[in-house]
């Protein structure tokens, strides 16, 4: 089962239930990542006091139309087991929390809930990681407290070793950092 999951999907796969896609999100899907962008942002904001709703009832993610306007720099994502959206992955070039300038950052990643622990979240950044090989860094700040354990667990599994935990000076204090680097793997 585990395999299934993340194996390169064929046309005949997308309507395996079973299967986890990763798809570069169009500029006509900018409607549907931003409608995902407030359910990731609501689920954020009990870890995130500060993050206060809008006049229009909006969280709003006014970064979303770079993705579209810098895409040698910005990378949207949306996630789908089978043919259902099942959340999506922002990557940009460049990490506020390192200077690296060349290396990938998961800005944002968000899978819808009933998607969760069952190894979708976990599947689709593999697809991400060998979809972008080289220098990533993956950020979660403490106070997100699933976050943290879920992708020290998913960088381990990915390189085979313990991830790697950066101290930094431009890590934001309360920020686990962990960096590593990406190869292309065939998956079976």
């Amino acid at each position: 089962m585990e395999q299934s999951l993340v194996r390169s999907p064929s046309m005949a796969d997308a309507l395996d239930s079973d299967v986890v896609t990763l798809d570069p999100a169009a500029p006509s899907e900018a409607g549907l990542l931003a409608n995902l962008l407030e359910l990731y942002i609501h689920d954020l904001s009990a870890a995130f006091p500060e993050v206060e709703l809008g006049a229009d009832g909006r969280f709003g993610y006014p970064r979303l139309p770079l993705y579209w306007s810098d895409p040698s720099q910005r990378f949207p994502f949306l996630i789908r087991q089978g043919a259902r959206v099942a959340g999506f992955a922002l990557v940009m070039r460049g990490s506020p929390a390192v200077d690296e300038p060349g290396a990938f950052d998961v800005a944002e990643f968000f899978v819808l809930r009933r998607f969760r622990r069952s190894g979708v979240g976990r599947s689709a950044a593999r697809l991400l990681w060998d979809r972008l090989p080289g220098a990533w860094t993956v950020r979660a700040a403490h106070r997100n407290v699933g976050a943290g354990p879920f992708w020290a667990r998913v960088v381990s599994e990915y390189t085979g070793r313990d991830a790697a935990e950066l101290a930094h000076p431009r890590a934001p204090e309360g920020w686990q950092v962990l960096a590593f680097a990406s190869t292309l793997r065939s998956r079976d």
